[in-house]
């Protein structure tokens, strides 16, 4: 059968490239067995995101939609990707949103901007 754990291991995802724009997302499991791709690093407050758009870290590391009007006003929840993804059409929706998609944009733009070159070996005698 298997050794038994004290306490019940964390499901892992991990990290991978949106295919769209180059950058990572987080790769987390749901309530419902499924997978759900998440903006990394952002944890705005849930009373900012819609109620069918904020996913709730749970303690064993799985999300869920937390649609409870209002919710607490200090409570965190994570957005997925593709709201925050700048090679992707979306409407406005909330105003850090739009921010977070031009930071986005300027990030993905940077990480595709090829190296300068490197500067000559020797300088030319300037006197």
């Amino acid at each position: 059968m298997g050794l038994l754990e004290e306490e019940p291991r964390r499901l892992s995802g991990g990290q991978s490239r949106c295919p769209d724009c180059g950058l990572p997302q987080d790769r987390v499991a749901t309530l419902e067995q499924d997978w759900v791709l998440l903006e990394p690093d952002m944890n705005p407050l849930a009373h900012t995101v819609s109620a069918d758009q904020r996913w709730i870290e749970l303690s064993d590391g799985r999300v869920t939609v937390y649609g409870v009007c209002p919710p607490d006003q200090f409570q965190r929840c994570r957005i997925e990707h593709r709201l925050a993804c700048p090679a992707l059409p979306l409407p406005d929706l909330w105003p850090w949103l739009t921010t977070l998609r031009g930071e986005n944009a300027r990030q993905a733009e940077r990480q595709n901007t090829p190296e300068p070159p490197p500067p000559p070996e020797e300088w030319p005698d300037a006197g």
